[in-house]
């Protein structure tokens, strides 16, 4: 989040934790799903169904990260801003907090019924990985939580995908580091989905608007085992400041990614210098980038302090929303930049990356990754059981509570089970596609198929 990141120095606030003994997740009857397709992962691009999907869509906190609020968890804030959201014409919102241990049904509801997909951040700033200290940050609280989430979640459609963290990496260099773990909780993220029997949400990771390491970022997240690469990569980029696709130096940047090998989005995007005019819309939508970018989210619907967003909320559980001038500029922008017709020439293909080598901007020496905590490895088959929430004691000051005991062999990730459902609520009927196994398609048309098995056989969304 601009300004307003999950910050990890909260570990300097958080009282000493027991080890996690979660109980297994227990079956509840089934509840009422949303109507949207799932959205899938083929070659470098999403798709509902046989037709190229685009992310256009807004960053969506309410109170930003000090509110410690989840908005999809009270039906009144959300019903409040999916009535805007259905006038910005946008089809996927991304959330920073959420709250595991409360129900989602009505407001994932309500987005399903207005068309709009939900990008889930797994984290929130009690349970995160420290930048700047992330060993004992990887344990199994941490990951019991970030699990639980996935519970809650992987049961919608209109579920579009997860992310294992958000602007870790930063421009301090030391924190480069912290990648191994990121990547760790990706690997274990992917793994989790499948052995619970889930359908195949996609999980990846949210980059910082860092220059010197971005490009190393991407790679790692991409390279490796099968079982420890990301399904997209996305970072948020702030230098389109009321200019043009070659002023903000957007050429490079899909010169720079046009071999990549996964799908790639912008998760937040709206510099603020010179004012907003939401050019950054039309380049999305243009053939100038469709070939290796799948769309953005724009930061931010609501206003806060740092001055982004397009709508002003005077109180975060209030009925009233008071449009900014940002509003019905980015409206406009959606409405004159539809998405593109065909399939924006996509690569069919994908493909890992050679992992970035050590220098002055990238510390790591070393492909290994840290094995998953022992503790944390029986959330696999028994499940999480119920999630903190936001009023737990946190995860990354926990005594005891489990961290990796070493590094990893590839492969490690690979999912053992069946990759049947398991007894829970949140577990989707299986598909025969194996959960790590990478969608690769010649042509767009044999898409169809595919996903209308992945669709029959379970709710996709986050």
């Amino acid at each position: 989040m601009r300004s307003l990141a999950l910050v990890p120095v909260l570990a300097t606030m958080l009282p000493s934790l027991g080890t996690a003994t979660p109980s297994p997740t227990v079956a509840q009857p089934p509840t009422k799903r949303g109507s949207l397709p799932a959205v899938s992962v083929s070659g470098n691009a999403f798709w509902q169904n046989d037709k190229r999907f685009y992310i256009r869509g807004v960053d969506y906190q309410p109170g930003g990260s000090s509110a410690m609020a989840d908005p999809l968890a009270d039906t009144t804030i959300c019903s409040r801003d999916i009535d805007q959201f259905r006038k910005l014409g946008i089809n996927t919102i991304r959330v920073y907090i959420i709250d595991n241990s409360a129900r989602h049904d009505e407001c994932m509801g309500k987005l399903a019924d207005a068309g709009i997909y939900v990008i889930v951040d797994a984290n929130n700033p009690l349970y995160s990985i420290n930048r700047y200290d992330p060993a004992p940050s990887y344990n199994a609280k941490y990951l019991q939580s970030v699990f639980a989430t996935i519970d809650e979640f992987a049961k919608y459609e209109n579920t579009l995908a997860f992310f294992s963290g958000n602007e870790v990496v930063n421009d301090v260099v030391n924190s480069t580091l912290a990648a191994r773990y990121v990547k760790a909780v990706t690997r274990d993220m992917r793994r989790y989905i499948g052995e619970r029997g889930y359908r195949r949400v996609p999980v990846g990771y949210s980059a910082a608007d860092v220059g010197s390491n971005r490009r190393q970022q991407a790679d790692w997240m991409n390279c490796g085992s099968e079982d420890e690469r990301s399904d997209f990569f996305a970072f948020n980029d702030y230098s389109w400041c009321n200019s043009d696709f070659r002023t903000a130096g957007w050429d490079q940047k899909v010169k720079n990614f046009s071999d990549y090998g996964l799908p790639i989005f912008l998760s937040e995007y709206g510099c603020l210098t010179n004012g907003r005019d939401f050019g950054e819309v039309a380049a999305l939508m243009s053939d100038k980038m469709t070939s290796v970018y799948s769309g953005g989210l724009m930061y931010e619907y609501a206003m806060g302090d740092n001055g982004y967003g397009i709508a002003k909320i005077p109180s975060v559980k209030g009925s009233s929303v008071q449009k900014l001038d940002g509003f019905e500029k980015f409206a406009s922008a959606l409405a004159a930049n539809p998405p593109p017709e065909g399939d924006g020439g996509f690569v069919s293909t994908t493909h890992a990356n050679a992992c970035p080598t050590k220098d002055a901007n990238w510390l790591i020496d070393t492909t290994l990754l840290p094995a998953i905590p022992e503790q944390a490895k029986m959330l696999m088959m028994e499940g999480a059981g119920s999630g903190p929430g936001l009023g737990g004691d946190g995860s990354q000051n926990a005594v005891d509570a489990g961290t990796s005991s070493g590094d990893a062999e590839q492969g490690s990730g690979t999912v053992t089970s069946s990759s049947t459902p398991k007894g829970s609520e949140n577990a989707a009927p299986a598909t025969s596609t194996p959960a790590n196994a990478r969608a690769v398609v010649k042509i767009p048309l044999v898409l169809t198929g595919m996903v209308v098995v992945l669709t029959l056989g379970g709710s996709f969304l986050l």
